[in-house]
């Protein structure tokens, strides 16, 4: 049961590690002059911004009503998936309708360019601001809580599966930290090449990774009736 449960939420992980906008703010952080602070520190702030959402919904998750054990419908659950997938729909859709036009040269964040000067403690506000208040990672959390929660694994399985999903989701932003303190050097071309990418992608990826999820979530709604 574990494993399926597993098997069921990596999926889910490639949105919040597939995030371009938190893929470039560490690799702007990397090729810093307090790389060596800031990269852990919003290494830190992400993971910690990760965890607590997705452990508050599997707690959640655990309060809903459980699928009688005769096979039956479980409404509740059913209707926490249509309702994350409707969500997840309408980013995807916000998100493409926020593409830059063909020649348009993508829009950043302000605050990027004050990366440079970032310290320990700004960088893991920043990885924290990155990921709590984001309705995308929000809804991916609550996703991942509700088939975690939901599947009535023990305690210690539970906690299993929701650090997998936690280390998988993370895994964008926690190896080029490790990988920058092995060869630092090698890894700035490589880098810089990735940052001007995503910057020209980051609606597209987002929009297509959304969309697919939000379809999985609906085919687990209509599974559970």
């Amino acid at each position: 049961m574990l494993n399926t449960v597993i098997g069921e939420v990596l999926p889910l992980t490639l949105a919040i590690a597939i995030s371009p906008i938190t893929i470039i703010a560490v690799i702007l952080m990397l090729l810093s002059p307090n790389a060596k602070s800031a990269g852990p520190g919003f290494l830190l702030g992400w993971v910690a911004g990760v965890a607590a959402p997705v452990t508050i919904f599997v707690l959640f998750a655990g309060l809903l009503p459980q699928r009688a054990e005769t096979g039956g419908p479980d409404v509740a659950q059913a209707i926490v998936h249509f309702a994350l997938a409707a969500l997840l729909l309408l980013l995807a859709i916000k998100g493409w309708r926020s593409r830059p036009k063909p020649g348009e040269e993508p829009t950043l964040p302000k605050w990027m360019a004050a990366i440079d000067s970032f310290t320990f403690g700004r960088a893991l506000g920043l990885g924290l601001l990155l990921s709590i208040p984001r309705p995308k990672n929000l809804l991916i959390a609550a996703s991942a809580g509700v088939i975690i929660g939901g599947a009535g694994l023990p305690a210690g399985e539970e906690a299993i599966a929701a650090t997998v999903f936690v280390l998988c989701a993370v895994s964008t932003v926690l190896v080029p930290v490790v990988a920058f303190f092995v060869a630092a050097d090698r890894l700035r071309g490589p880098l810089e090449q990735l940052h001007t990418w995503l910057a020209r992608e980051n609606a597209v990826i987002t929009t297509v990774l959304l969309s697919v999820i939000s379809v999985g979530m609906l085919g687990k709604g209509i599974a559970a009736l």
